[in-house]
């Protein structure tokens, strides 16, 4: 099969994974800002207590790596299906809480740990099974459909917000996200032969002695430890990237332009390393899209003014988040069984989290020590460098052992 033959059989299926991607808990990424004015004006939660939701989603990382290990055995479907049977019932259950923060942070946390059914972890899985010779632009459209879709709704939501309400406003969420869940279950049922005759890769039990020998082999460690020093750096660029411009002498007006541009990065970063994974060795991708945004960093601890000096920096840095997702899926697939892939790639999203709530956790520390986010955006630098440097060292670490798959079933006679 050519390279855009496998786009043109296998679009439904990718179209379904976007829409699964898109709007499943990843809505509510988009949306919690929205909905936290009017939270705290009606039930009077304080500001503190609300930016506790951030620590929250830490609570999935005891699941991810079973819900992973259940989409291996039971296909991405079965799996998608529970996950989008609970998250639009939890938006519901948003639009009729009573005003306790804590029922709040309860909904959260449910839909946390059924959400990651919703996420990467299972529509990744869907494409690196349907795509190969185009397998990162593949994975670089799936992860593009998040952002894409969010900027469309989050005017549409915040308008209903305003004018209906926010309990109306979780309502059109939870409706939205149902439909989402029926296209994506639907379109991504359809089943495609592997070269081995199964319809597909799934994976049979896994001894404790297998599961081990993954664990401790060189390149699932390198891959795991580059997610996560890529990732420290995040906190950043998720809340606090307009005050590090503003501290650098940027006017407000000019620094929410400037921030604007990040994501202009990452749909840059996702598409350009799609297109170099499947044409150069996905190690070297690797280590120029990673290491890149380190001098963005550097950029921004300097003493640097100048407005286009800023916005270059900005776009560098989007690259890093445009880019590490791709890779990190890719090179679980290559590297290896795909009948093992979501329980693989379940670590690399436990990582994610972890460093971020590490980098939070970094980031307060030395704002308390400097005022200042000059030490924080120089460690950033390095271990972003030491990330990229994770990624492509797995290329030196030899083949994984294969835990094979059981052989499928022969066909009945006719």
């Amino acid at each position: 099969m050519t390279y855009f033959r496998e786009f043109r059989v296998n679009w439904p299926m990718l179209l379904g994974a976007m829409l699964g991607l898109a709007l499943g808990s990843a809505l509510n990424h988009y949306m919690t800002n929205l909905f936290a004015p009017a939270l705290i004006a009606e039930f009077g939660w304080e500001k503190s207590q609300f930016a506790l939701v951030g620590t929250l989603g830490l609570a999935s990382m005891f699941v991810v790596p079973f819900w992973g290990r259940f989409t291996d055995r039971y296909g991405a479907r079965l799996a998608a299906g529970i996950g989008f049977t609970v998250v639009p019932l939890t938006f519901f259950a948003f639009s009729v809480m009573s005003g306790n923060i804590y029922e709040f942070f309860a909904i959260t946390v449910f839909q946390h740990l059924f959400g990651v059914l919703t996420t990467t972890l299972v529509f990744s899985r869907v494409i690196v099974q349907r795509f190969d010779l185009a397998r990162g632009m593949a994975l670089s459209i799936l992860m593009s459909g998040a952002p894409l879709v969010g900027a469309a709704v989050v005017p549409l939501v915040g308008e209903v917000i305003d004018s209906e309400g926010w309990r109306t406003g979780y309502r059109l969420l939870g409706l939205l996200s149902a439909i989402g869940g029926i296209a994506a279950v639907t379109l991504v049922s359809g089943e495609s032969k592997s070269k081995d005759g199964s319809t597909e890769h799934t994976a049979r039990s896994i001894t404790r002695a297998e599961f081990a020998a993954l664990l401790r082999h060189p390149s699932f460690l390198l891959i795991v430890a580059g997610m996560f020093f890529c990732n420290v750096p995040q906190v950043i660029v998720s809340s606090q990237l307009k005050l590090v411009l503003i501290e650098n002498g940027a006017p407000g007006q000019l620094a929410t332009w400037i921030v604007s541009l990040y994501a202009v990065g990452v749909v840059v970063g996702r598409f350009f390393s799609g297109i170099a994974l499947d044409k150069v060795a996905p190690q070297k991708v690797a280590l120029a899209a990673l290491g890149l945004p380190a001098v963005g960093f550097l950029i921004l601890a300097s003493p640097a003014e100048q407005g286009w000096l800023l916005a270059g920096a900005v776009l560098l840095v989007g690259l890093a988040q445009g880019a590490e997702g791709d890779i990190g899926a890719y090179l679980t697939s290559r590297t290896f069984d795909l009948a093992h892939f979501s329980l693989i790639y379940s670590f690399l999203i436990a990582s994610m989290g972890l460093a971020m709530a590490f980098g939070s956790i970094v980031l307060s520390m030395t704002l308390g020590a400097t005022a200042r986010f000059d030490a924080f955006l120089i460690i950033a630098a390095a271990l972003t460098i030491v990330g990229a440097l994770c990624f492509f060292m797995t290329g030196r670490g030899g083949k994984p052992p294969r835990v094979e798959t059981e052989p499928p079933m022969p066909a009945p006679a006719a």
